[in-house]
């Protein structure tokens, strides 16, 4: 809802009233209450009573548990409590989108973290499909040198949904691209920051040519450990079901990829995730699928460089060895 909608009609009928006119209780209880999370933080920024109105805990908590209800979880609710602003820090660190261009690399990293808690949702259609809080320890030596990967779903677990198998590949394909949506806020318990690293749309849809799985990929392109490096946040989200049948949910899972298309290990993404959390820019729109073919492009450039320097190399190793080789018999015949 516009706040200018709402502050229109209720504040400015042609006689020069201002916000002060309004009761308190009504702009508290019958307005702020009526406002999305972009419009709130807008309307605080209005003026200083609104500032003052705008910075009630409540509103801020009813607004993010709306947006994501996992975070209505005790060991979520509990932990955005200890922010510096409460559920306003939240979500000022989680609604906008993570963007990462080459001016901000910053190769400084703080100490690692103890914990990171994974908070996600899944929606259709605006209607929430699944929910779940995973919390991952980062100190073990398990953690640090296997590859990173955070699993929701066992293997043999999977989640009903009311998402119909239509028959016409493409046209199912199309139907999830549009309407089905992913939020995985990951927290920083030690430092309480916390930042979403899905992309809002798939950046893409597929389907196994052998087993019908259909797999979306969510993905947020992060600055690497060495400047000038990137890599794929891909966060996966797997579907089946049977021909007119309700899809299931069988894998949600998210990993960290290099360019060389090696999978990161846990010491790798935490220093990744922890930079991207503490310092990425936040922007209200962010061109995901344009940022995702970029970064396939760049990974496609980089592995062709690769190839005609591996090329070039075997050319000057089989140079070398057609050289000696006639050199030792030269040796041998005009000894």
């Amino acid at each position: 809802m516009s706040f200018s909608a709402v502050t229109t009609s209720a504040v400015d009928q042609g006689d020069g009233a201002s916000i002060s006119a309004i009761h308190s209780d009504i702009i508290t209880a019958h307005i702020l209450t009526r406002l999305d999370g972009q419009t709130l933080a807008a309307a605080a920024c209005a003026s200083s009573e609104l500032r003052a109105f705008s910075a009630e805990e409540k509103l801020w908590r009813d607004v993010s548990t709306s947006t994501w209800p996992s975070i209505t979880d005790p060991r979520v609710d509990d932990l955005i409590s200890t922010f510096p602003a409460g559920h306003r820090s939240f979500f000022s660190d989680s609604f906008p989108l993570l963007d990462h261009s080459p001016s901000q690399y910053n190769p400084r990293c703080s100490s690692p973290t103890a914990e990171l808690i994974s908070a996600v949702d899944i929606f259709y259609k605006d209607q929430l499909i699944f929910s779940k809080v995973e919390e991952s320890e980062t100190e073990s030596g398990w953690f640090l040198f296997s590859p990173f990967r955070v699993e929701l779903l066992d293997r043999k677990e999977t989640v009903p949904t009311p998402i119909r198998h239509v028959g016409e590949d493409q046209k199912s394909l199309k139907n999830l691209e549009d309407n089905l949506s992913l939020s995985w806020i990951v927290i920083d318990r030690a430092r309480k920051r916390a930042a979403n690293l899905s992309s809002r749309r798939a950046v893409t849809v597929q389907r196994h040519w052998l087993t019908g799985e259909i797999q979306l990929r969510f993905a947020t392109i992060l600055a690497g450990e060495k400047k000038g490096e990137y890599v794929q946040c891909g966060m996966v989200v797997t579907c089946k079901g049977s021909e007119g049948g309700e899809l299931h949910v069988r894998e949600v899972s998210m990993q960290l990829e290099g360019m060389e298309g090696n999978h990161l290990n846990g010491r790798e993404s935490l220093v990744i995730l922890q930079r991207a959390i503490e310092g990425g820019m936040r922007r209200k729109e962010v061109n995901e699928k344009a940022r995702f073919d970029e970064y396939l492009e760049m990974k496609r450039e980089r592995r062709e460089r690769k190839e005609r320097r591996e090329k070039a190399l075997d050319m000057i190793c089989i140079a070398t060895g057609v050289t000696i080789f006639l050199a030792f018999w030269s040796f041998v015949l005009f000894r």
